[in-house]
């Protein structure tokens, strides 16, 4: 691989440069279990009605009002509360850009608990934010004294709680999260991807206050290459943030599958039982195994920590089976593997490859 000129080298920031692109790992001929993806594609009458559906859309022309459209569809199927407005992005990820860059002030600042989802730290990063990660207990709950610390030394423009949280997989307990939304001095993010397979949701609680944004994607509800996500939260406060997102960030491919997607929302909505019911099995299985823990899940992905997680990731590997090493993002993570919820066929194979590997 060639190196960047020096002349174009110091156009580029140095923090960029110093850092890591995101990895997505090589799945070709894997059990790929490893990015929480919903395992079930289309019904083969659903992808042939989907199929002519694209084909007649006028690609030669930008998206149009049809957006509106979605907005409507998933303001309806999320049940928006009263007085609150939806903004649409190119997966969460957009959103998570976005949001950092609208609340880029002198002084602004992000803090999330850690670990949690990489793209907190990384968009304060990118947009020259300060970023603080407050350590979770060693059983991934919200430290609930070090969080309020932390907003009172730090003042943050911008609080995210994932809800399930990503890698853990659990919900925070609520009355935490009141406290540390009635501390916040900004804006709290509660992020909601992985809804579809969680036993709560906040959003009938948003109506509270009027500094509660709530995210979700449809990457969870069985759209992950789809690119959707959306955010929900008072009108006025979304019509700022708005503002800052690119025209035409949603292409007329993806709000049609979208919307096509939420015409058949109850095949969805079977594959999350069906998924919820896999993750109760995958659960029980992964407890029979010697020296290995696992934590509760509320999500479509299960934590476990293993005696060697480098070694054990690389023998699934070998086995044909892709999950998640973690256990380098955070020091609470040691020896840790995420593992996404597959179909049977693939827990089953999961398991006997856990059972070799370990």
């Amino acid at each position: 691989m060639t190196q960047v000129p020096d002349r174009l080298r110091k156009l580029i920031r140095q923090d960029i440069q110093s850092m890591q692109a995101y990895a997505i790992q090589d799945s070709a001929g894997m059990i790929k279990l490893d990015a929480m993806e919903n395992p079930h594609r289309l019904p083969a009458a659903l992808q042939e009605a989907l199929g002519r559906r694209l084909g007649a859309l006028a690609l030669n022309r930008y998206p149009d009002s049809r957006v509106d459209d979605l907005r409507r569809a998933l303001a309806t199927h999320a049940g928006m509360p009263e007085g609150c407005e939806i903004m649409l992005g190119n997966g969460s990820d957009e959103l998570i850009s976005l949001i950092a860059l609208a609340c880029d002030v002198p002084g602004a600042g992000i803090l999330a608990p850690m670990p949690g989802f990489v793209m907190y730290a990384m968009s304060a990063q990118l947009q020259g934010l300060r970023f603080t990660g407050v350590p979770l207990t060693p059983d991934f709950e919200l430290d609930l004294p070090a969080m309020l610390a932390a907003i009172a030394q730090h003042q943050p423009s911008i609080i995210y709680l994932a809800y399930p949280n990503n890698p853990t997989a659990n919900l925070w307990d609520d009355d935490a999260i009141e406290r540390i939304i009635e501390a916040a001095p900004g804006l709290v993010v509660i992020d909601e991807a992985y809804q579809p397979f969680s036993s709560r949701s906040y959003i009938g609680r948003m109506a509270r206050h009027p500094h509660v944004l709530l995210m979700r994607t449809l990457s969870k509800f069985g759209l992950a290459g789809v690119r959707i996500g959306y955010m929900l939260g008072p009108r006025a406060l979304i019509a700022e943030i708005d503002k800052v997102r690119p025209p035409y960030n949603i292409s007329v491919l993806n709000y049609e599958c979208a919307l096509f997607a939420l015409e058949h929302a109850d095949v969805f909505a079977e594959q999350a039982r069906a998924l919820r019911e896999q993750r109760a099995q995958l659960l029980s299985g992964l407890r029979s195994l010697p020296g290995v823990k696992v934590w509760n899940s509320e999500a479509n992905m299960i934590l476990m920590r293993v005696p060697d997680a480098a070694a054990a990731f690389q023998n699934l590997k070998s086995r044909g089976v892709l999950v998640k090493n973690v256990s380098k993002l955070h020091a609470l993570l040691d020896n840790c593997l995420r593992l996404t919820v597959g179909t049977a066929a693939e827990n089953t194979a999961l398991l006997t490859a856990l059972r070799q590997s370990l």
